[in-house]
């Protein structure tokens, strides 16, 4: 990947600029070190909370942040071969980077905390479990005062979105660097079609569509538990399948294609109408649909159109698009990276009308997210994305419930819904019944639209 670092210094500054962060209201708390870390040097620790490939990856881009020394000192993950995996890949390689013995590998419920426990005020926590837990995570993460990068969705329901916004102020207040894994954000290309769209280069936008067609993706089709299994242990592993560990893969995959969307607008839809179906099921039982349709209306009128698709032997797109009074836009066309920006003098988007397109040679946006989350916090400058996470989040959500329901969902409906689908999520153990129960045929309620409409299931 081309990773250019004056390119990556030159979007740190235009991101910051652009999206300004919100300020601090205090210091970070104090805390003593704990043995794991180097004294009187500048050494940012890192510890992995959740360790399936995004979690993975994402430690593999902090590591590789060359500004300054860093170090990977604790893992934790409720599967042993998802952690001992995840170990393996990251210390082959990144030898020097990666200081985890055997006990400082955590396994549990309560790893989380453990592995935050190593760290001191400035280090790194990375929250890429299930989202379920992230509100549980981050507020123990706002308690030690680290700083955290967490994956996205950050909320997949009304109540987890309320106290995400509630714990957003608090790790505001105390001056938390907090990085959301909505990594489109951090494109250069993307950032400098932002900018040529906000300059008026395709007028006013009228339309945007978004499409993320595919085959079955992640773990969204789940076949029925094996006997060996925990129920709790089978659905955390298959999480896309459920809508109470992940907003399913409508939240999970989705949630780029609407946020980069909305940021191009700089805006967000206040009411969503969707549609969808479950079709060929053979033996899933999963909870998820396999296409969805929404109409994503914004306060101005303008649309966005979202059509998303899990169906093998079908179109396949990636890609977003804009239409303006003056052009149109390509957002992105070839998944998250490169985006191949480009706008068109006309509506068409042919070769001949082509008025810009960003240069081949694009920096990985999934290492940009790292670079400008870490000078932030040698620098100390304002740097938190949860706020806007959470809203992106949210409205998400609004199209997945408005699909699920088949009733129109405003962002107030979904922000202010109270079907909270894990409500002791915090209280889990090993041992635990699952948040959702498996009928006596070992299938799991859905969505029923007209039919269940003031909740999803």
């Amino acid at each position: 990947m081309s990773q250019a670092n004056e390119k990556a210094d030159v979007s740190r500054r235009s991101f910051v600029k652009e999206t300004g962060m919100l300020a601090a209201a205090s210091s970070l708390v104090a805390a003593a070190a704990p043995r794991v870390h180097a004294a009187e040097d500048n050494t940012i620790q890192v510890a992995l909370v959740g360790c399936g490939g995004r979690g993975t990856g994402a430690a593999t881009n902090a590591l590789k942040v060359d500004n300054g020394p860093i170090k990977l000192v604790g893992m934790a993950d409720v599967f042993p071969n998802k952690l001992n995996s995840s170990y393996t890949q990251l210390a082959d390689g990144n030898k020097s980077k990666v200081d985890v013995p055997e006990d400082r590998r955590y396994i549990g419920f309560d790893g989380y905390k453990k592995a935050m426990d190593l760290l001191k005020p400035g280090d790194v926590v990375i929250l890429a479990t299930p989202p379920a837990f992230r509100w549980v995570h981050f507020t123990y993460a706002i308690e030690k005062g680290l700083n955290v990068f967490m994956e996205k969705p950050v909320t997949v329901d009304g109540p987890s979105s309320r106290k995400m916004l509630e714990l957003a102020e608090k790790s505001v207040a105390k001056n938390m660097k907090v990085g959301v894994g909505l990594m489109c954000r951090h494109c250069v290309a993307r950032q400098e079609l932002h900018d040529r769209i906000q300059g008026g280069e395709i007028g006013d936008i009228v339309l945007m569509r978004a499409y993320r067609m595919a085959g079955p993706t992640g773990s969204a089709a789940a076949l029925k538990k094996p006997k060996d299994e925990s129920e709790l242990m089978y659905q955390i592993r298959n999480f896309h399948a459920f809508l109470w560990a992940s907003g399913g893969g409508f939240s999970d995959f989705l949630i780029h294609n609407i946020d980069e969307c909305c940021w191009m607008k700089e805006a967000w839809p206040v009411e969503a109408k969707g549609s969808g179906g479950r079709h060929f099921r053979g033996d899933y039982v999963d909870q998820n649909f396999d296409s969805y349709s929404v109409e994503y209306t914004f306060e101005d009128g303008s649309k966005m159109l979202l059509n998303g698709r899990t169906m093998p032997g079908c179109h396949q797109e990636f890609a977003s698009y804009a239409h303006g009074t003056k052009g149109s836009a390509v957002i992105s066309t070839a998944s998250h990276t490169p985006a191949k920006c480009k706008i068109y003098k006309g509506q068409k988007m042919t070769k001949s009308d082509l008025a810009w397109q960003y240069p081949p040679d694009e920096p990985n946006p999934y290492q940009l997210e790292w670079n400008h989350l870490i000078a932030a916090i040698r620098e100390d400058k304002p740097y938190n994305e949860v706020e806007r996470g959470v809203k992106a989040s949210v409205v998400t959500a609004m199209g997945r419930m408005a699909s699920h329901t088949g009733q129109t969902v405003t962002y107030d409906d979904m922000l202010n819904c109270e079907h909270e689908l894990a409500p002791e999520v915090d209280k889990l153990t090993l041992e635990s019944d699952a948040p959702l129960k498996a009928d006596a045929d070992g299938k799991y309620p859905v969505p029923q639209p007209g039919i269940v409409t003031r909740r999803e299931y």
